[in-house]
């Protein structure tokens, strides 16, 4: 039953994800202009090219804001079970948030925090 309702599950997925898409095609008003191909930023024309440098800080930013946002998805299911496993979940979370703070702890020193 496994692979089966596994591929089930898939033919699935893509019939509902197609169709959503025919349907919204099909369904749809369509209106080409100029004003619809151009990018939108916030509600204001944008001037000049759209190519330009960031500052490589705000990648930074954006990462380790990543690492404790997937923090967060490994402490839900650890928050489920800790009470059936016991004491070595406690630990291997001790251990676990131990090595994020040390990498918040490198972030905060090389200056990876600061905003521009």
């Amino acid at each position: 039953m496994g692979s089966v309702a596994l591929i089930l599950l898939t033919i699935c997925g893509i019939a509902f994800a197609g169709g959503g898409i025919l349907l919204s095609r099909l369904v749809a008003k369509r209106s080409a202009n100029v004003v619809k191909g151009e990018p939108y930023e916030c509600g204001i024309p944008t001037t000049g090219t759209s190519w330009i440098q960031f500052h490589v800080g705000y990648y930074l930013f954006a990462l380790i804001f990543l690492v404790f946002d997937v923090e967060l998805v490994f402490m839900y299911p650890w928050a489920v079970v800790v009470q059936k496993i016991g004491m070595s979940a406690f630990i291997e979370i001790i251990i676990f948030m131990f090595i994020l703070f040390m990498g918040l702890l490198y972030a905060w020193k090389k200056g990876a925090l600061k905003w521009m």
